[in-house]
This record gives C-alpha cells, structure tokens and sequence, in this order.
C-alpha cells in the first residue's frame, strides 16, 4: 500500500508539472524613492505566499510568480507597503515608494505566530532598529545597547565591568521574589539569560549575614547577543500585548530578528572600528595636611610627614582605574541568494581592554542564517550561531572584608606607599588589602561557549482566493557553558589566613522550544479580513552550575585539587513548561481591528505542576482616518486603542519543596531540611494589564504622536515570611499580596527640516512609572539591603513597592526616605542628513529623580578619605558622619537625577568608488556616555550593584563607568 501511495503522488505531480510551468511568468522591475533613487533590499513578494525576493544595489528585481491573481507585495522599512497586480504579459516594472514617516506600514508583532501593520496595532509596542543598535555609537555588549532607547524601561548597569551585566525593568516593578526580567526570544527561540555567581563571596563576605541578595557582580548571559547580526527587536512591554507567551511574560518579552539573506548579487561588507575606552569620572581623595592626617593616628601622621618630605605623594584611585583601553571590532558578513535559497554568514571578534590593569573583554561570534523555499507552498529557514567571549572583569562592588578595589581604596589614604619593592608588595597599614598587589596578583574571569540555533517551518497547507492556512513550526535550542574562575595567590595580604583561595565554576544551561502553530488567514472582500491561529508550546530547561571553593593553596597552583580544603556546592534546576494558545483578529474596513486570545500554561515550578492557568488578551483599534466618514484635512492618521491582557510568573524554582542541606557527625554523613519551607500550593504570580492611547499623524506624516496610559496590576506576588516557630523553619515562600503600576508614554516624532540639501528627523520619547503595594497578607518586610540603618526596601501595604525606608533618629523609627522609581524618563533622538553624503546623529536621555543608596560615600566618610569632606568650613564630611552617627539614614540615599549624551556620531557616506570593485564606502567617528550633567556624588547614577533582582539602585563601589570614542570603516563589495 505503502509504495502504491508514492507511486501515485509521483504520477501526481509528473502530470501537474506542465500545467503548473505553463502558468508561472518572470516578473522583472525597478524600486526607487520620491527623488528617483534606487532602493536596495526591497522585499518583493508574492502576496499569501512564500515566493518573493529582494531588490539588488540597483533597486532591480526579477521573481516567477503565478499569472493568475498574482499580487505582489513591495515593502521596506521606512517606506509605505505598495500592491500591485501582475499579468501574464507583464512589462518591466517600474515603482515608487512613498516615504512613511509615521510607520504607520511597519509590520510589528501581535501574537506567537501573527503580525500586523502599526496602523491596525491595539498596543503600545517599542521597536528598536539594527540602525539603533548600532548605527551611531557601538556600545560594548548587546544589553547596554539598549539602554535608553526603549520607552517605559527602566535600565541600569550593575557595575562597569567588562562583560555586562544589566538590569531591565519594563513599566514599573513585576516581581519582587520572582523573576524580574523580560523574557527574549532570538528567531523564536526563548533564550536563558541567568545570572551566574562566581564565588566571590567566600572571598569579599559581601553577603555576611544571610542577605540573599547576589551580589557576585555576575554579567547576564543576553550580553553575549551580536549587536551587528540584528535586523529588529520589538518590546512588548506589558501583558497586554505579550499575554500570548503566557507564564513567561509578566516582565515583558523582547523579541529580536536577526538579518537574513536576500536574492541577488552576493554583497560582502567588512567594518572595522577602533577606539579607546577611559573612565568616565574619578571621585578624587581628600586633600591631605598633617592636621588632617593625625586624624587617622599616629602611624598616618608619619606617614604623611615621610611622604611629603620624599615627595611622593600618589593618586591611587587615577591608578587603578586610569588605563586607556584599545578597543577593536571587526566585522565580516556576505549575504546573497536567489529566489529560492537566501543566506546570511556573518563572523565578529571584538577585543577590548578596561580601564583597569588586566581587565577586559574578548568575544568571538559566528552566524549562518539560510532560508530554502521547497516548493512555491513550503519555505523553511534555519538561524545558528556560535558565540565565545571572555571577560576578565576585576574585583568591585559590595565586600565586608575590605578586599576588593574600591572598598581598599576607600580607607587608603594617597600618602602611603602601597607599591612594588624588592621584598614584594607592602601591606597596606589601612585596610585588609593592598589595591595594587590584588589587581596585579589576583584574577576573575568568566568564559563563554554557547550555541543557539533555530528552525522555522512555513508551509501553506491550503489556498484560495478567500482563505490561506498556514502550518507554522518554529523551535531551536540554547546551549552554553560558562566556566567561572577566580583565583587568590596565598601572597595576597588578606589571604594570610585562608592560605589563598581558588574557586572554580562550572555552569550547564539547555534550553529547548518549540512552537507549531496553524494560522488561517480569511479574506472575502477588501472590507474583511479574518485571522485565526491555534497552537502549542513547550520548553525544556536543564541548568546545572558546580561551584568549588579551596583554600590553603598550594603555593602557584590554582587547581582545586592543589588545596588543603575544599568545599564544594551544586545547584541543579530542572522545569517543564506547556502550554496551548487560540487567537483571533479581524479587521474591518482596514480601519477597526479586533483581537482576542487565550493562553492556557502548566509548568513544573508550580505547586501543581499539572493546573492550566488560564491568561486571556483583547484589543480594539479604530482608525478614523480610514473611514468614509472622516472628512478632517488636518489628520493623515488618528487612531484609538485599547488593550486588556494577563500574563504570569513561575514561582522561584524550589519553592514548593524543603530543601535539604548535609551534616557530618563523627565521620556520619547524612541529610537534614534547611530553613527553608516549601510551599506545596505555591502558585504563579499573575499580571493584569489595561492599556489604552491614542496615535496620530499630521502634516504628511511629518509630525507623530503615540500616547499611551496603562494600569499593571500584579495579584499574589511571592514574598518570604516567617512560618510558626514550632515548625522548625525560618522562611517560608507565599502567595502575599498585590501591587499596582500606573504610567504613562509619550512618543513624539518628527520631520522639522525635508529639502534637497538638509533632511532633520527627531524623535521625543516620555515615560513615567509609579507602584503601590495594594495589598498585603504579611506584616510588613524590609528586605533587599544592610538594614533600615543604611537605607533598605520595604514592603508595605499603601506605599510604592519601590520606597527605600531608613531610621530616623533612632532603630525602631523607621520612614521612607527615597525612592527608586524616577520621576520620570526622556529621550531625545536626532539624525541630521546634510551636504548629501553627511549624517549626525546623536541621543540625550534624561532621568529626572529616582534615588540610589550611596553606601560608597559612607564607605569614605567613615575612612575621612572623601573628596568633598573638608567642604564648607570643614564641616560637610563631619556633619555627614554625625547624622549617620545619630541614627538618620537619609544623608546617604540621594537623588540619581542625570542628563547624559548616551551617543553621538557623525558618519561619512562616499557616492563615488575609487574601484568598480568596491560598492560602498562609510567612514564615521562616534562617543559613547562622554557628557554626563549630574549632581550624584558617585561614579555613575546608573549603579545596581545587587544584581538583575528586585534590589536595584544600590552603590557599594562599583567597577566605575566608562566613555568611548571610535572610528568605524564599512566597506561593501
């Protein structure tokens, strides 16, 4: 039966094959602008198909379509999307597009397998271009790219050091136990961005005390993404727009397309940038008499006396963090194709070094994109990369054993001698540590492997003038490696006892998705239009990181088995999560569109790892201007939105059981339960979103507003309590309360200046975000900190989630001194085209309020080191530390208000060739962070040192912030 069925469909399609060549035609034609020019990287396809291509550096094109009823669809970035019918005698083509200002044509995403034009959007979703990410001003890792440029985020930088490291909150606080972050997706693979501690704790101590904050100073994982292999990214920023992903979408989804190749010539581009990377700003110390050194004692006081007559006073902290970083990236890419098979190879290696002595970050990157369309109906497409980076990132942030750089330094007075002798380096008479000896001594690096591939299937199963479905499968895989090491020779000052330490880290991450979907698109008339898609997910983790901490080491060897102790940790988190989608959108009279969809999600996390949660969508869209009854002049768009959707958060891996910790009694190894009690009914959080705005356009599109109001509330968010003593634990995960984002975006864009010789487009983006804890079945917890004495993050009913509590003349008066949240947000992006071949482009952004815990300033007030402390007749630092001393903790949470010119480039564009060989030309300076009006008396206002979690917006000497200048070439063949 079997071979009688292959036989059959061979006949099949032997007896189709003629029939079906006789009603394909060749279909050629050329794509310019207004102005004439031609356009390159046009797409042209075939409408309700998988058949199209690309137009070549000529605007040209050339495609076999379908004579009958074939419509083609021409379409660019920046430009409005154009039909046009074809006929069996076709003549060559020649089409003009029109400029869309509004981007009102730009396709943007709507469900797990959906899409549709902004005009029709019932969102408020953010996109950020590949020119955006990298056309002005490279930043170093893919996550700091981002950083103002996404209305309604709330982006900050842990510390400085090399690699990353980055904290994204978008529309105001999700979680507060729970995850924090956004969930992204790379070509529809959903990608692990954990934060990996390397141990340094067994070293710095930073979480004396059982804080369970990280404060490792690890980078994640999302900063090994390649700037450059970036075709778009879309930030859906609330549950209203990524309700769809369900339990993985409370924090929002970021959802990026890499490049693909396009039918054509092969074009091949080579970049090269070069540059350097300098601190941004120095603190400064003290400036030293002998008065004010007998204020550290007597030993001090000679000290001084002896360096000042040997004239050798030092600036200590210009040392450390003082070095000018050589920064290159290279870049190499082809792309090409025809109209069946389109590639995208592309290849980088970027080297630079930091800021301070042995510290910096190498990368490695290699991407193969393929698109291979089977037959007219079946198009599959493959996105691979591999991805090897280093980062030596130094030894900052938060420590109580006074051991890393800045908290060394911090009590280290200019005057003493902390430099290399023919006995070795000196102990420092001020602190555990020698600054100098550990960063010449010491090491932390972290390595990188990591493959991320995925799959995507497109076949049309069923065709008509009316109807078209679609089965689409898309899936792949994130696997990485991350070796951790760092390593503290027993010569170390501070390592006199621990004999030097070594503690090396193993990390194993696997991720794996997949996605099918059926999608039926209906369409009985120009006034209809049907939308219908079904589906299924699921996602399979497996993260495994050993972590061996040895002590007594041998002296040289850093290997763990060279030690006379070891102590060894694993953390394994295993999960499962299905789940089962259903969406409809409709638009009518392409002016009203409808949407609604429902996600059903179980997960393995959850008390009941076999429950469905249930997370519904809708949204409205009505654009005015396209019905029959607007007759205003004044509006080329206006449209009203309104959106309501749920999404969810997987409770913390591990809370729904007791964990179990080992003893050892008289050489009998066994096994008790931690403090920690699980919770068998642990649920997921759950995020309720309404969103509703305005988007309107007038003068011919050159003027743009988008506004938007939104409310989040989030509905039983984990928090930690106390259990009954009697139960014999001390924590216990719940399901405490609820809490509440209000904000508002606006988006201004802009053409103020169009002509033949001048070209000036500006967009003005605003946002604000404001939280209040609604609800709380606990008494109130302080948490995230040091305690109310520093400052610390308390969660309390009626109050922001995001205040920062402190004492007020004694311990048991605690008040909200500060908070996180900023008043409000601003960004200004501008790009002037002039003399034809110049463009300037740059961007502003300003952070009004929000206030960080400067626990750096106490650090050097306490020591008498700080810059400003004899200010004000000698009283500013004494003042500072008496009101510390009196038990008030405001005078170190200050405002982190800031302007900053985040990037600015100017570039060249060459219109003649010195060879037929070369096609292009570009040439371009460019400076990242170099300009910062501020009055935070700290590094950066943008500091995190606690990691990607809740506890944010805190400063305990980080690796301070750099600036970059670079020189870019691109050249095309």
């Amino acid at each position: 039966m079997r071979h009688l069925l292959k036989h059959a469909v061979l006949v099949i399609i032997c007896m189709a094959l003629p029939t079906l060549l006789l009603a394909q035609v060749s279909v050629t034609g050329t794509v310019t602008d207004a102005s004439n020019n031609p356009l390159p990287g046009v797409s042209v396809r075939v409408k309700n198909s998988n058949i199209g291509t690309s137009t070549d550096v000529s605007g040209r094109f050339s495609i076999t379509v379908p004579s009958k009823g074939a419509t083609l669809e021409i379409s660019s970035v920046g430009f409005k999307t154009r039909s046009i019918q074809v006929s069996e005698n076709a003549a060559p083509l020649s089409i003009k597009m029109e400029e869309d200002a509004g981007r009102l044509d730009e396709v943007v995403v709507t469900g797990l397998a959906t899409s549709v034009k902004r005009r029709n959007l019932a969102n408020a979703i953010a996109t950020v271009s590949s020119k955006d990410l990298v056309g002005t001003a490279p930043a170093q890792t893919f996550d700091a790219a981002l950083n103002g440029k996404v209305p309604g985020a709330l982006i900050n930088a842990n510390s400085g050091a090399p690699g990353g490291g980055i904290s994204v909150k978008l529309r105001g606080v999700t979680s507060i136990f729970g995850n924090t972050q956004p969930l992204f997706v790379v070509d529809g693979v959903f990608i692990d961005n954990t934060a990996t501690p390397a141990g340094l704790n067994s070293v710095t101590a930073a979480a004396r005390g059982g804080n369970a904050s990280n404060q490792d100073n690890p980078s994640g994982r999302v900063a090994d993404l390649r700037s450059e292999d970036i075709e778009n990214i879309e930030i859906l920023k609330g549950a209203s727009a990524a309700a769809i992903y369900g339990s993985k979408a409370a924090a929002g989804v970021v959802i990026i397309t890499t490049k693909r190749g396009k039918s054509g010539k092969t074009k091949l581009t080579l970049s090269q940038d070069l540059g350097f990377v300098k601190v941004r700003k120095l603190l400064g110390q003290r400036s030293w008499t002998e008065e004010r050194a007998a204020e550290l004692g007597a030993v001090a006081l000679a000290d001084f006396q002896e360096a000042k007559a040997a004239g050798r006073m030092y600036d200590y902290e210009k040392e450390m963090f003082g070095e000018t970083g050589l920064t290159r990236n290279t870049g190499l890419s082809l792309v090409g194709g025809n109209e069946r098979t389109s590639f995208f190879l592309s290849g980088g290696m970027k080297n630079e070094d930091g800021i301070v002595k042995g510290t910096g970050y190498e990368y490695k990157s290699l991407r193969v994109n393929v698109d291979h369309r089977i037959t007219d109906n079946i198009k599959v497409g493959v996105s691979s990369t591999y991805i090897n980076s280093e980062a030596d990132r130094g030894l900052t942030n938060n420590d109580n054993n006074s051991v890393s750089y800045g908290v060394a330094l911090s009590a280290t007075p200019n005057f003493t001698e902390l430099h290399k002798n023919e006995l070795g380096y000196p102990d420092n008479k001020y602190t555990a540590s020698n600054p100098i000896q550990t960063r010449d001594l010491a090491n932390n690096s972290e390595k990188v492997s990591r493959f991320i591939t995925g799959v995507t299937l497109d076949a049309i199963l069923q065709k008509s003038d009316v109807s078209t479905t679609r089965f689409i499968g898309r899936g792949g895989f994130d696997n990485y490696t991350l070796k951790t090491s760092a390593y503290f020779p027993n010569e170390l000052q501070f390592m006199q006892t621990a004999e030097g330490t070594s503690v090396q880290g193993y990390a194993k991450s696997l991720n794996y998705n997949v996605i099918l979907s059926l999608v039926n698109n209906f369409s009985p008339s120009d006034k209809f239009n049907l939308t219908s898609s079904a589906g299924v997910t699921q996602e399979n983790g497996d993260f495994d990181n050993i972590l061996n901490v040895a002590s007594k080491m041998i002296a040289g060897q850093p290997n763990v088995d060279q030690a006379g102790a070891l102590s060894p940790t694993q953390l394994r988190n295993q999960f499962q999560d299905n789940g089962i989608f259903l969406q409809e959108e409709a638009t009518l009279i392409d002016a009203i569109t409808l949407t609604g969809g429902v996600r059903l999600d179980r997960s393995s996390n959850n008390g009941d790892a076999s429950k469905f949660y249930f997370y519904p969508k809708a949204g409205l869209s009505v654009n005015l201007t396209r019905m029959d009854f607007w007759k205003s002049p004044l509006f080329d768009n206006l449209k009203l939105r309104v959106a309501y959707g749920q999404a969810g958060n997987f409770p913390a891996f591990g809370s729904r059981f007791e964990l179990m910790s080992i003893f050892n009694i008289g050489g009998n190894v066994g096994l008790y339960p931690a403090l920690t009690r699980g919770s068998k009914d642990i649920a997921p959080e759950r995020t309720s979103e309404l969103e509703a705005g305005f988007d309107a356009s007038i003068l011919g599109g050159r003027v743009n507003l988008e506004f938007t109001v939104y409310e989040k509330r989030i509905t039983d968010f984990l928090l930690q309590r106390a259990p009954a003593g009697s139960s014999g634990f001390s924590q216990q995960f719940v399901n405490a309360g609820n809490l509440r984002n209000r904000g508002m975006e606006v988006s201004l864009n802009t053409t103020p200046v169009s002509n033949r010789d001048v070209r000036w487009n500006s967009i003005v983006n605003f946002w604000f975000n404001r939280s209040r804890v609604t609800k709380l079945n606990v008494d109130p917890v302080v948490l995230g900190v040091f305690g109310t004495s520093l400052g610390s993050f308390k969660i309390e009913e009626g109050r922001p989630a995001t205040q920062i509590v402190g004492a007020a003349g004694s311990p048991d008066n605690v008040i909200p001194i500060g908070d996180a949240e900023p008043n409000f947000q601003m960004n200004f992006l501008n790009e002037i085209t002039f003399l034809k071949n110049f463009s300037l482009r740059f961007l502003l952004h300003w952070k009004n309020g929000g206030d960080n815990i400067n626990l750096s300033q106490l650090l050097t007030d306490l020591s008498l080191t700080s810059p400003d402390y004899d200010d004000d007749g000698g009283t500013k630092g004494p003042n500072r530390v008496g009101r510390f001393g009196d038990t008030y903790a405001d005078v170190y949470t200050q405002s982190a208000s800031y302007l900053r010119l985040r990037e600015v480039g100017l570039f060249y564009n060459f219109s003649k060739m010195p060879t037929s060989v070369i096609k292009g030309l570009r040439i371009g300076v460019s400076a990242n962070n170099f300009l910062t009006i501020t009055n935070y008396d700290g590094y950066d206002p943008e500091v995190s040192n606690f990691g990607t979690g809740f506890s944010t917006n805190v400063d305990v000497m980080p690796f301070p912030a750099s600036k970059r200048a670079t020189f870019h070439l691109t050249i095309d063949f």
